[in-house]
């Protein structure tokens, strides 16, 4: 039996160890990842292949409610709580089970039952970066967003959607046509973490999407409506590239 790769999302250290312990139990389970939050959770979903997800409810400042509904594709989900009230809400996401804490291994291995199931009759179903039984290496496709967290949310911006982003000292400000949002970050960080085929720094405390950038006036240039500066150490590089 092909062995069900498990990501722990959980911020209390213990109760990842004993979901941990409980997995190695099961043979055909093996844990690829464990996370304290949701935003560690997605990088491991990037990076492995993950069939089933047992996610912890009441962390901070992003619920696993929440988390789940921001993801697109989702791997089969266990819920682990110490909150009976959460549920209902649970199952109207369509997760596998609702593990209420403390759960004994026997109320586990029932849970991990129901998901091998699923997964057996619908092998595809609900399973996140499935690698093709071909001996050909998988076409991995591009990131094309950006996970920002503010205001105890997560939000995906894609880099398309992206004006520009301000530096506004220990926080930037992501600018779409919808309006702005403000995270903990550094602009410094970004150039390294954003393409530069989408991406520029043009001043110290401005980054633009170069596919919205229409016109240089003077020592500016127009991003949809708004005019930002050049900074003097920049202004070559961007009327080289830009201009």
């Amino acid at each position: 039996m092909k062995k069900l790769n498990c990501l722990i999302v959980d911020d209390e250290e213990l109760a990842r160890k004993l979901v941990a312990n409980y997995i190695n139990k099961i043979p055909h389970l093996q844990v690829v990842g464990e996370a304290t939050d949701p935003l560690e959770a997605m990088q491991v979903l990037q990076e492995q292949s993950v069939d089933l997800m047992f996610l912890d409810i009441q962390m901070p400042e992003l619920t696993g409610v929440e988390f789940l509904r921001t993801l697109t594709h989702k791997p089969l989900v266990i819920f682990t709580t110490a909150y009976k009230e959460y549920a209902l809400e649970g199952y109207e996401l369509d997760v596998v089970d609702y593990l209420v804490k403390p759960f004994r291994f026997e109320r586990f291995l029932q849970s991990v039952n129901k998901a091998s199931k699923i997964l057996k009759q619908s092998p595809t179903i609900n399973t996140v970066s499935v690698v093709p039984d071909s001996k050909e290496e998988p076409i991995e496709k591009a990131k094309d967003y950006i996970l920002v967290k503010s205001d105890f949310k997560v939000f995906r911006f894609f880099y398309k959607d992206i004006l520009y982003i301000e530096s506004m000292k220990e926080y930037v400000a992501y600018h779409t046509k919808e309006g702005r949002t403000l995270s903990l970050g550094s602009l410094k960080k970004l150039q390294k973490e954003l393409p530069e085929s989408n991406f520029m720094r043009i001043h110290k405390s401005y980054m633009v999407n170069v596919e919205f950038v229409s016109t240089l006036e003077g020592n500016m240039v127009h991003v949809e409506k708004k005019k930002i500066p050049i900074g003097t150490s920049y202004r070559s590089a961007v009327l080289k590239r830009l201009f």
